[in-house]
Formats: structure tokens, C-alpha cells, sequence
């Protein structure tokens, strides 16, 4: 009896794995997590150096060159990081026998994406107009709304790294002259942090 119990159980949680695979996207990697946080921590100290003079960013007036390059930064250190994401996404499903672009994914990117765009297009004017302080907290709590929307689709400990960027973000209007830090840390150390918490959990 104790026997069939047991199997029972086992099926249970077998059917359970099989339903959770078909709805969300399980093939995040926590590697990747780790290496976008490393790339967001060699673009911050980029742009420190960059705006090394703090009163060209408190008085938002960029000099020469210096939003083109800023633009430059953000674009490698965006392109690292979704590259290495997908690279190891696209691994560890194989690993798992799974597909890698299936429906939850698209859920997924799609419920990302109405903030990921809004908050990007909200940066660029930003950038045109030369409120640099503001560009990071956007870009922090428009991150964090989008992720806060995608954990619906993934693993449900990303709504609690999504809010806690949007804290950040909020946090760094408040306090403007230290907005590249609190940007560093969010999309620097939060990343690694929680790249080596989804490694920890889930790819053990």
C-alpha cells in the first residue's frame, strides 16, 4: 500500500513538472544572469570615467562626444547581455530536451516588452534633452516592471528581483547624484546576486 502511495506521488509530480514546462519558460540560466551583471558593472565604470566632472550630469549638459559614447556603452552592454542569455538559455534547454522558443517564451518577451519599449523610448529622450540623472532610474524601474510582468511566465522569484530594481529606480530619483551608483548596483550586483541564487536553485 505504502508502495503505491509513493507511486502515485511520484506521477503526481511528474505531471506537475510536464504542466509547469508547457507554461513557463524554465530554461534561464543563472550564468547568464552572472556574466550581465559583470557587463553592466564594466559599462558603469565606463561611464564614470566618461563623466568623471559630476556637474555635467547634475546640470544635464553633455559635452562633445560623451552621449554618443554613453549611447555605445548601453548598446554593447545590452547586446552582451541578451546575446549570453539567449547562448545559455538555448544551451540548457537542449540539455533539458526542450525547445527553447516555445509558448510560454513568447508570453514571456511579450509581456516584457510593452515596458522594456516604453521605458527605452522614455531613456532616449531623456538622453536628447540631457537629463542624464533621470536616464538611470528609468531604465531601472522599467526593467524591474518588465520583469515583474515576465515572472508570470518563469520562475516566480523573478517578480521579487523585478521590485526590487523598481525600488531601486525610485530610490535613485530621490536621490539624483548617486543614480549611476544605484544603476550599478541594480543591474550589476542584483544580477550577479540573483544569477548565483537561480544557479544555486535550480541548476544543481
Amino acid at each position: 500500500m505504502k508502495r503505491k502511495e509513493e507511486d502515485y506521488m511520484q506521477d503526481l509530480r511528474e505531471i506537475r513538472s510536464i504542466m509547469e514546462r508547457s507554461t513557463k519558460f524554465l530554461s534561464l540560466s543563472g550564468i547568464s544572469g552572472v556574466l550581465a551583471g559583470l557587463y553592466a558593472l564594466a559599462g558603469a565604470y565606463l561611464a564614470f570615467e566618461i563623466f568623471n566632472d559630476q556637474e555635467e550630469l547634475v546640470h544635464g549638459i553633455p559635452v562633445g562626444e560623451q552621449v554618443w559614447d554613453l549611447l555605445f556603452i548601453g548598446f554593447t552592454v545590452l547586446v552582451l547581455a541578451i546575446g549570453t542569455a539567449v547562448l545559455f538559455s538555448v544551451r540548457k534547454a537542449k540539455k533539458r530536451e526542450e525547445k527553447v522558443w516555445n509558448s510560454a517564451a513568447r508570453r514571456m518577451l511579450v509581456n516584457m516588452a510593452v515596458p522594456l519599449v516604453a521605458g527605452g523610448i522614455l531613456v532616449l529622450v531623456l538622453l536628447f534633452k540631457g537629463l542624464l540623472l533621470l536616464m538611470a532610474p528609468m531604465t531601472l524601474i522599467f526593467y524591474g516592471l518588465a520583469l515583474y510582468n515576465a515572472s508570470k511566465f518563469t520562475f516566480s522569484d523573478v517578480k521579487y528581483f523585478g521590485f526590487v530594481q523598481v525600488v531601486l529606480g525610485l530610490l535613485a530619483v530621490s536621490f539624483t547624484q548617486y543614480s549611476l551608483l544605484f544603476w550599478a548596483f541594480g543591474f550589476g550586483v542584483m544580477h550577479i546576486i540573483y544569477g548565483i541564487y537561480v544557479n544555486y536553485k535550480y541548476e544543481r
